[in-house]
């Protein structure tokens, strides 16, 4: 048993996440959790700075789950990802049309992924950010008309995943987290858990 599995011991763990990625990193990790949607308003002041939009986000998130809480052994785990080229927020496309854009806008450029955690209980709370620089190819319209026929873009910020077709054949390098990019910042979302 890790130093986590024993602080966890007789605490539940929500995932306020439908993400399927989320969900996957969280497992590797190796305490029991159950996933509860949050369905928070994702809006967030303009003026904003970019690792604030995620972690203000996250928290939407994790507060529309508070009625959770009245279990003092509870922790709501939410996460926000945002991807930023320029001063520019891409967020989830609106759909194939869009997602082709966006994909248009991030091909042959370098773009940040950040990523806002928040960690909720009755007695306190707690917010961080990941920050991940990507860098894409030139891609070209045949690479990114076959990633929208045979993925789901919709679903994602950016209109990409790293650890799809798309990321495999199209990201030169990252500098940062992989995890970030997938969702969930793994190793800081460890240290936050240990700590939390």
């Amino acid at each position: 048993m890790n130093a986590l599995q024993q602080k966890f011991q007789g605490t539940r763990l929500i995932l306020g996440s439908q993400s399927p990625r989320r969900n996957l990193l969280l497992k590797e990790i190796g305490v029991p959790f159950e996933v509860i949607s949050s369905d928070a308003d994702e809006s967030f002041p303009e003026a904003f700075r970019r690792e604030d939009i995620a972690m203000f986000v996250a928290r939407k998130k994790a507060s529309a789950l508070k009625d959770h809480l009245k279990d003092t052994n509870t922790i709501i785990l939410t996460a926000d990802s945002i991807v930023c080229l320029d001063d520019l927020v891409l967020n989830k496309p609106t759909d194939l049309k869009d997602a082709d854009r966006i994909l248009k806008l991030l091909s042959g450029r370098k773009h940040q992924v950040f990523t806002g955690v928040c960690l909720m209980s009755s007695k306190k709370s707690t917010t961080f950010f990941c920050k991940t620089d990507v860098a894409f190819k030139k891609l070209s319209q045949e690479e990114i008309s076959f990633y929208l026929e045979h993925y789901n873009p919709v679903d994602k910020a950016g209109a990409y995943g790293i650890q799809e077709w798309i990321g495999l054949i199209g990201i030169e390098y990252i500098f940062g987290s992989y995890h970030n990019v997938m969702g969930l910042p793994m190793k800081e979302l460890y240290e936050n858990l240990l700590n939390f």
